[in-house]
């Protein structure tokens, strides 16, 4: 079983951004990258996944039509138990709130702090290795 992180984001640029800060990973096959630049395109991802443990949901929070909290909340209806962590370019305690809410796993500020983000992704790792 190969293990993913979805990336939504509708910045054109975040994927090439994420692609150069995890390329030895990625190289080194530890873990697969996905990208989608709206919910509903993230909602087919993560419907086509089967087969692949979705080990971190990583969603902007202002997106054009679907924003990521309602993303978070259709998201976890088709995989209950998939982590979701939101980005945000409005890290305030308003945002905070309303992600801690939403059941958010937590909230990453733009621009994004990338080794933080490694930190996280790499303790999802070894659990999601368990399951391959």
């Amino acid at each position: 079983m190969s293990v993913l992180v979805l990336v939504v984001d509708d910045e054109p640029d975040i994927e090439a951004l994420f692609r150069q800060q995890f390329r030895r990973d990625l190289r080194l096959q530890r873990f697969a990258m996905d990208f989608a630049a709206s919910g509903p395109q993230a909602l087919g991802l993560i419907a086509a996944a089967q087969g692949r443990s979705i080990i971190l949901l990583l969603s902007d929070v202002n997106m054009p039509g679907m924003s990521g909290f309602d993303l978070l909340t259709r998201a976890r209806a088709l995989r209950p138990d998939l982590p979701v962590v939101m980005i945000t370019a409005y890290d305030d305690a308003a945002t905070r709130a309303r992600a801690g809410a939403a059941g958010a796993d937590g909230l990453l500020a733009k621009p994004i702090d990338f080794a933080l983000l490694r930190e996280e992704i790499e303790r999802r790792l070894p659990a999601a290795g368990a399951d391959a």
